[in-house]
């Protein structure tokens, strides 16, 4: 199991990280547009090299609207979010790649990308709940049927 590594960021900032990610991907999505999928690809890229405490948005709000709407701290995990941020990067690249060789699965693919960050938005099953999930915290309903698949696959690769 993957040691929690607690870090403090805003709770607002981390609401705006979320919902601006999935605000591009929908204007991409509703706009036939690419550059909004290759700007959500830089900033996940951007996130995860620089941790969430220093991610391109959450350093954004920090220096422009909190000045102005103080917020609350939140602590998360930065190994999770780590992997939410690469987990991003991969499926922005993936529709990027999709869009470059077939269109329509290309934006079939941005939709879905929009719709899985518009529930991570809501606080939904997200990447980070997968995760905490699989290194033994709490779980979505798809997260726990993800660990299932991860035991019996551990299990079996016990017996090999």
């Amino acid at each position: 199991m993957a040691a929690f590594k607690p870090v403090v960021i805003s709770k607002e900032g981390f609401v705006f990280c979320r919902v601006t990610i999935a605000a591009l991907l929908w204007l991409a999505a509703a706009l036939s547009n690419i550059w909004p999928i290759a700007i959500t690809l830089l900033i996940m890229l951007l996130s995860a090299a620089f941790k969430v405490e220093r991610a391109p948005l959450i350093l954004l709000w920090k220096y422009t609207m909190e000045r102005f709407l103080p917020g609350s701290p939140e602590v998360v995990d930065e190994r999770g979010i780590f992997v939410s941020h690469v987990t991003g990067a991969a499926f922005a690249a993936l529709c990027l790649g999709l869009l470059c060789f077939s269109p329509m699965a290309g934006w079939i693919a941005t939709v879905i990308f929009a719709l899985l960050q518009t529930s991570a938005a809501c606080g939904f099953c997200s990447a980070l709940k997968l995760y905490t999930c699989l290194t033994g915290g709490n779980c979505c309903r798809f997260g726990r049927q993800a660990k299932k698949w991860k035991d019996k696959a551990d299990r079996y690769a016990g017996h090999a």
